[in-house]
């Protein structure tokens, strides 16, 4: 999720499309928050691991 949103960051700002770049920046933050929240031990969405 977070190279998803990283990617349409990208894509969103070459191409000038500001809804790609909302996109872009929804996705990494929810990407880290699974991703701090999978570190920290938590199961997250009924899955202890996402490999």
């Amino acid at each position: 999720m977070i190279v998803l949103g990283v990617i349409l960051l990208i894509v969103g700002f070459l191409i000038g499309l500001p809804i790609l770049w909302t996109i872009g920046v929804v996705l990494v933050v929810i990407g880290l928050v699974l991703w701090v929240a999978g570190a920290a031990g938590h199961a997250v969405g009924g899955r202890r691991h996402y490999y």
